[in-house]
């Protein structure tokens, strides 16, 4: 028994100087961890706090676009960009509220609108719509310039290959560029025909190829004719 007590001993003595040695950093890491894990904890509290928060005002986005209230609508969605522009809520508003406000006449706050989405959603089919909306309402303000530079840089999502190359090759046409413009439309016409084919959605992509067909023999014409 005695031999045992002086083992014990032995080892708690042993224990002590390896604590005195290692203690503090041992207490160090303890603390950081469990900061660690609160600072975490209320990371996540506070993103589900500020995502409920952005959804609610996305809601009233959404019924004040349905009621065309252009004004209510711009006024939201600003909100939502000042105080939740991390959240996926904010372009979101601004693609909402830039159609309604383009529906109101107001292209000069659209466009302001559909600059934010296109420059700050994460969500790479948000961008690509956001500067494709955009690119329509500069052609409609016969800003053809800046309405193809949206259109040049490759969309991120390949689904909207097509419709880009498509409103190009129309912006190119309006501009006299027919030979531009032709290779837009043949572009375009490839992304439809390399798309993967189902039924149903070969029977809806038909007759959008065959419009951009036609749209690239009448520009093959007018270059013919010049």
């Amino acid at each position: 028994m005695a031999v045992y007590d002086h083992e014990e001993q032995e080892q708690l003595e042993e224990l002590k100087t390896w604590w005195k040695l290692h203690g503090n950093l041992v207490t160090s890491i303890v603390v950081a961890l469990a900061l660690m894990v609160v600072a975490w904890q209320g990371w996540n509290w506070w993103q589900r706090k500020q995502a409920g928060e952005a959804a609610n005002i996305y809601a009233s986005v959404q019924r004040a676009t349905a009621q065309h209230d252009a004004k209510r609508a711009r006024d939201l969605a600003g909100e939502l960009i000042d105080k939740y522009s991390t959240t996926t809520y904010a372009p979101m508003a601004a693609m909402l509220s830039g159609r309604a406000q383009a529906e109101a006449g107001d292209l000069k706050n659209a466009k302001v609108q559909l600059q934010w989405a296109a420059e700050n959603a994460k969500d790479d089919a948000l961008r690509d719509l956001a500067r494709l909306r955009l690119a329509v309402l500069l052609v409609e303000e016969k800003n053809y310039d800046d309405a193809v530079k949206q259109l040049t840089a490759e969309p991120s999502s390949a689904s909207f290959a097509a419709r880009f190359n498509d409103l190009r090759g129309d912006v190119l046409a309006l501009q006299g560029k027919s030979a531009e413009a032709k290779a837009a439309y043949e572009a375009a016409i490839n992304n439809l025909t390399a798309k993967a084919d189902d039924a149903a959605s070969k029977t809806r992509r038909d007759p959008y190829k065959e419009m951009v067909q036609s749209k690239l023999e009448a520009a093959g014409s007018i270059g013919a004719g010049k």
